[in-house]
This record gives structure tokens, sequence and C-alpha cells, in this order.
């Protein structure tokens, strides 16, 4: 059984995605051991909670040093027996200290096609921003491995996603978490769980 930690920052929409997907079967061989959280005031917290799961806010602003801050999350990390760390909607750069102790460990979900609209300073709301200020056509989600950089790590999953004419960011937002990052992330963490997913040379290779 592979053991999970979700890392969230705010309503936990891709957390509540992941929980559903456990519940319907979609994901199997898995469970959310804790859910952790930068904000205290995160309604994902709240989500974990009903859903009986454990969670906690450990937050970088109660630290001296970025040290500080990554020891005392592997510390919980290593206390709960994580196998996988899920980014869903974390707001925080992870510490490179926990990226190396958890290598091809760690996935994120990102609102865009990679390498289009990512790495620094694309993220949330202002990547569907530059999206609909680009004119593309279609934008989409990626589930990826992560590693050193911002959003560079093995690809997993990619869906791609129409855009409408009258789309706002937000509207654009909704649809591509509705469309893509529901259905991909659930699908990730159910490849990795059955031992599907392998990454040779920087590539991320699916076992049918």
């Amino acid at each position: 059984m592979l053991k999970i930690a979700v890392l969230v920052s705010g309503g936990g929409t891709n957390l509540q995605a992941i929980i559903d997907a456990i519940n319907d079967k979609k994901i199997t061989n898995a469970s959310i051991s804790i859910v952790i959280s930068n904000n205290k005031n995160a309604y994902a917290l709240e989500r974990a909670h009903n859903n009986n799961i454990k969670n906690i806010c450990i937050s970088p602003k109660e630290f001296s040093t970025k040290e500080e801050y990554s020891d005392a999350l592997i510390k919980v990390l290593k206390e709960n027996n994580i196998d996988l760390i899920v980014l869903a909607g974390f707001l925080v750069v992870l510490p490179e200290k926990i990226i190396e102790n958890y290598p091809n460990k760690i996935i994120n979900i990102h609102p865009s096609l990679i390498p289009s609209f990512s790495g620094d300073g694309y993220y949330g709301l202002k990547v569907h921003e530059k999206v609909l200020e680009r004119g593309v056509r279609y934008t989409g989600a990626t589930v990826h491995f992560v590693d050193s950089g911002t959003d560079t790590g093995p690809i997993i999953f990619q869906k791609p996603v129409k855009v409408l004419e009258n789309d706002t960011p937000e509207v654009l937002q909704r649809r591509v978490m509705e469309e893509a990052e529901w259905n991909i992330m659930p699908k990730a963490i159910d490849y990795i769980a059955n031992g599907r997913i392998e990454v040779l040379n920087n590539k991320v290779h699916i076992k049918e």
C-alpha cells in the first residue's frame, strides 16, 4: 500500500479529487496518510478532517531558517513512512533537501501543457491570465515528477483543454481543473501505486 502525503496551501480541490478517486477505487493500492499545509487557514485541512485524514500545518514562517523548515517537514514525512509526496496546489517552493531525500517520489500538478506557460512566475491564476493574453487555442494540465528546477521534472501525463472565446481566467481555471487536473493527477497516483511508472534517462515510461 502506497502511503501518500498531500501538500496543500488553499482550498484543496485537487486533494478532494484524490480522496474521491480513492473512495471510487479509481486509485488502488494507495492511501493518504497525511495532509500537510503551510497555511493554517487552508480549507484543504478541513477537507482532510472531514474525511478522517491526519492533517497538520507546518509553515516556513514558524522557523528561523529554510534548513529548520526542511528538517521539520522531513521529520513528519519520515514519521508517517511516506512513499509519495503529492503537491496539490502547494504554493511554497519545496526545499532542495526534500527533493534530494525523495528522488522521483514527488509529483506536482501544473495548470498548463508544460513547457508552455511554466517556470518561474507561472502559477495559479497567473498561468490562465497569460494563456488568454497570448490567445492560444488550447491549454491544459501536466502532472510531473519534481526535480530541482521549476516545472522541469519528467512529465507523467498531460491533458489538453480548449480555450473558449469568452473565457475569463477564473472560468478557464475551473475548466482546466475539472477536465484535466482532476483526471490526470489521480491517474498518475494509481499508476505509481501499481508499479506502472518507470523513470529512465529523465523520461517517464508507462508499463502496460
